[in-house]
């Protein structure tokens, strides 16, 4: 809560502008009853669910509880996500509160995250999602997962850049004290390729790219890894993904050097290295074609010493409501 009303509005006031806030944020439980956090500590909601009328963003929060327990108490909930999701409203769950997602079906064939302890049991309950334990937030087809209950904090910074801005979201991380690392990774941002399609042999490609991307790969072995031959990978890849396992593997790559782009000072030579071109022209020429830009346009525009500039700039982003 202190994230959203902040955005907007702390940084202005300790810069001497005037307050611009970006949400308007509303608290709700199932029945507009107290609900007890942790230890002594309640939380007095403004309204019941069925009083809430408008959202842009819906997100639950860790609840502390057995999933048996949050299933059985929260069960309203469920029906009540599946229908807000359905209008296009964008669904975050935080920690345990992933399993109100999973329980609605909204994380189903999608990448998401909870806490690493809690994974395992999820797995078993939920084998349709694709549990990416090691991430502190995913997000895809307008859903959000955060890990642990302090990765709220990363989800809470991921989503005001996602709905204010860039800008917005390093000015109120700076005004509130957070530190934003793990936020800006483009590991977390990147939508994940297709992965419920079913065809476990295609995922079992899938997943053995995302590990060994970075080495020199020679798709034929992979092929035969899976006991295909190379056009019968590649046909059934390419219909259950929409890709070619080639440009699959090209995207991955082109992924990961975003995330170096924005985060690390490498050159264009140590960057293609390690993402496995040997050839930093081809990487180049591979970069512009994927993401529209030339790599060093993207440094420019989203590298460590971006932030200064765009928060000089200013930018107009409408009011959300969370």
């Amino acid at each position: 809560m202190e994230v959203f009303r902040s955005a907007g509005v702390v940084w202005n006031l300790l810069d001497g502008q005037r307050p611009r806030p970006r949400f308007r944020v509303t608290t709700a439980s199932v029945d507009g009853h107290a609900v007890r956090s942790d230890g002594p500590v309640s939380l007095t909601p403004e309204r019941p669910l069925s009083a809430v009328r408008k959202a842009d963003l819906v997100i639950v929060p860790a609840t502390g509880l057995e999933t048996d327990e949050l299933l059985a108490r929260h069960a309203a909930v469920v029906p009540w996500l599946q229908r807000w999701y359905r209008r296009g409203t964008a669904v975050a769950g935080i920690c345990s509160g992933v399993a109100l997602l999973a329980e609605a079906g909204l994380l189903d064939g999608r990448r998401a995250t909870t806490h690493w302890g809690m994974v395992d049991s999820y797995r078993q309950r939920y084998p349709a999602v694709d549990w990416r334990p090691e991430l502190f937030v995913t997000e895809h087809d307008n859903v959000y997962c955060g890990g642990g209950v302090y990765a709220s904090l990363d989800l809470s910074l991921h989503l005001v850049e996602r709905l204010a801005g860039r800008e917005v979201a390093v000015q109120c991380a700076k005004a509130l004290l957070i530190d934003t690392p793990r936020v800006w990774q483009s590991s977390y941002a990147t939508p994940p390729r297709r992965s419920g399609h079913g065809d476990s042999k295609v995922l079992e490609a899938q997943q053995w790219l995302h590990q060994h991307f970075r080495s020199h790969v020679h798709l034929d072995a992979v092929a035969r890894k899976l006991g295909m031959s190379p056009r019968n990978f590649a046909r059934r890849f390419r219909q259950a993904t929409g890709e070619t396992p080639l440009a699959y593997l090209h995207k991955l790559r082109i992924d990961e050097s975003k995330r170096l782009l924005e985060q690390e000072y490498m050159t264009m030579q140590e960057i293609a290295g390690n993402i496995g071109y040997d050839d930093p022209v081809f990487f180049r020429q591979l970069f512009k074609r994927y993401a529209g830009v030339s790599p060093q346009g993207y440094r420019t525009r989203f590298g460590r010493n971006a932030e200064l500039q765009q928060l000089a700039q200013g930018s107009s982003v409408p009011n959300r409501r969370a």
